[in-house]
């Protein structure tokens, strides 16, 4: 099968007995230098794709917050707070989520505004659909290297593989109806990152799968930086780096333990 589906509406319908698989570019309102970048990755996405318009940290209120993050709700605890960026970037990811239950469709390829797709993409995405079915969860890291794990498909020279310890990133997945659900109930309140908490398929009953290479790279950085990260002073800066391999340690045992 070739990148895409054959359908020249694109109204998602798919030929008959293919999955129906809408894209989605999360993208925030005022970010509007960026806008040349989503409309590029819209053109290049050979499915039906719309735009998910993402939360914005700054018109966040308090109550809002309240109702959705619980600090150290969850084991391993997280040991940061987050930033109303980060609960934004969570709250977007889920809106996204709980749009492909809304449209009622297969699946949705989902990516966040700051992602360029190259040569190998398509080839990436032919093995992500053929591995989709009913609760798939299929990432797209933008990292290679960082993750390794049992092969469960291997296409010419694009491997999916079962992760043993999830990575980080949400710039690109392929997400079934089903997971959308599965992940739209474990999230209702939250403690850490929406990455972090993917990682974490204990809880959220799903088992991410990745491709690899993925075909994407994140380019923020050539975009005017980072919509989400916030400044923190020399002593926060320091805690991380000293709590974050722990947190990643005790994550990884557990993923190990939930294999």
């Amino acid at each position: 099968m070739g990148f895409g589906f054959d359908n020249a509406s694109k109204t998602g319908a798919g030929e008959p007995g293919q999955p129906v698989i809408r894209a989605f570019v999360v993208h925030l309102d005022r970010a509007r230098d960026r806008m040349p970048q989503v409309e590029r990755l819209m053109a290049q996405l050979q499915v039906p794709c719309e735009i998910v318009e993402a939360v914005d940290g700054r018109r966040l209120t308090k109550a809002e917050i309240d109702r959705v993050y619980r600090r150290r709700l969850h084991k391993p605890t997280y040991p940061f707070e987050l930033s109303t960026g980060e609960i934004a970037c969570f709250l977007s990811h889920r809106k996204a989520w709980a749009t492909i239950v809304e449209q009622d469709i297969d699946a949705g390829l989902i990516f966040e505004d700051d992602v360029e797709v190259d040569d190998l993409f398509p080839a990436a995405f032919a093995a992500a659909k053929a591995c989709l079915t009913a609760g798939a969860f299929i990432r797209f890291p933008f990292r290679m290297g960082k993750e390794q794990g049992r092969s469960v498909l291997t296409q010419g020279r694009t491997t999916v593989i079962r992760p043993v310890r999830i990575g980080l990133g949400m710039v690109a997945q392929l997400v079934t109806r089903e997971a959308a659900v599965r992940l739209l109930e474990a999230t209702e309140a939250f403690d850490r990152p929406v990455d972090t908490f993917v990682q974490m398929s204990w809880l959220t009953h799903v088992s991410p799968l990745a491709v690899l290479p993925g075909g994407v790279h994140e380019i923020s950085s050539q975009l005017g930086g980072s919509t989400i990260k916030s400044s923190r002073t020399l002593m926060e800066r320091l805690s991380r780096e000293v709590l974050r391999p722990l947190y990643r340690t005790r994550i990884a045992l557990r993923s190990r333990r939930s294999i």
